[in-house]
């Protein structure tokens, strides 16, 4: 049975998660939360313990230690329970390759317990929302690796779980069809909970509400993506254009008291990469010193943080 508190509570809750393979800890000892309506990106490294730790919160696998709680149920006590309420696409997508798309569909609808009365609807609209209409009649054999993508979405959310957890859900897309998929993932967010992981950091930002890395099998952040940034970030960076002698400027830049460090731009003739000191901003004095110098400042651009130097910094 759910908690008497259930409305109040997270919709997935790790705590102090463990999984061990012999003498290796492929996630250590890991705890976060997931709230409804949230679309969670799972970011990490090869090997660094996202699809372990998704199969461990779909009950696919057991942990060696923690809890995990599902919709209110606990995985330890409850895992049919939970199975229920999550739509999951793992990385290697499983197909019955053999079977028509529509057979297929009504096979894990079935499955899922969806009710006979209602079946021939949830595929029909798994066809439409996942942009199979073209391709319906065909075998599951006879699709592009995207089209048998977009039939893992579909089976994933065949039997409208409350839960949905995407590994690598826009693998083999093209273009276009990351788009289309990543605007339903956005929709369902409004009414789901998800967790992806995704190598693609670009979409993960557009995505997801929220991203968690993990490195070495344990979360090394947690935060929006602005969040992450602004932390990474740290000390303020410039671009600064300035039209006179190069080595006067970069000296003059230098000697400058909020500057810790100034390096010319290597393809760019005349712009120069000003780094502040801690918590200090080096514009105005930048501003001030081409005014006493009489140089022409032509440029001045603030440097943000990328989530991909946000994820190198906490995964070297």
């Amino acid at each position: 049975m759910r908690p008497e508190n259930y409305n109040n509570m997270a919709s997935i809750v790790v705590e102090n998660l463990t999984k061990k393979y012999g003498d290796q800890k492929a996630v250590d000892d890991i705890s976060f939360d997931v709230k409804p309506g949230e679309v969670v990106g799972f970011l990490g490294p090869n090997g660094a313990g996202k699809s372990t730790t998704m199969r461990m919160i779909t009950c696919y696998m057991a942990p060696t230690d923690g809890n995990i709680t599902v919709e209110g149920f606990q995985a330890g006590e409850h895992p049919e329970e939970i199975k229920k309420r999550i739509g999951y696409l793992p990385e290697n997508n499983p197909l019955y390759t053999d079977m028509a798309i529509i057979d297929y569909l009504k096979f894990c609808a079935d499955i899922q317990g969806v009710p006979k009365e209602e079946v021939n609807s949830r595929v029909h609209g798994m066809v439409d929302v996942c942009g199979l209409n073209l391709e319906r009649h065909k075998k599951i054999n006879e699709l592009s690796k995207g089209f048998r993508q977009r039939v893992g979405l579909a089976q994933a959310m065949i039997h409208d779980p409350e839960v949905l957890i995407l590994d690598e859900p826009t693998s083999g897309l093209d273009p276009n069809q990351i788009v289309e998929i990543r605007n339903l993932i956005k929709e369902l967010g409004k009414e789901k909970t998800v967790i992806l992981s995704s190598h693609i950091l670009s979409e993960v930002e557009a995505t997801c509400d929220r991203i968690l890395i993990i490195n070495r099998g344990k979360i090394v952040a947690d935060g929006t993506s602005d969040t992450l940034r602004q932390q990474a970030q740290g000390q303020e960076l410039v671009s600064v254009n300035i039209e006179g002698d190069k080595a006067k400027v970069k000296k003059a830049l230098t000697g400058l008291a909020s500057v810790e460090k100034v390096n010319e731009e290597e393809f760019r003739t005349g712009f120069y990469l000003v780094q502040s000191k801690p918590e200090m901003s080096s514009r105005k004095d930048i501003f001030d010193l081409c005014v006493k110098n009489k140089w022409y400042l032509l440029e001045m651009t603030g440097i943000e943080t990328k989530l991909e130097d946000v994820f190198r910094e906490v995964t070297n």
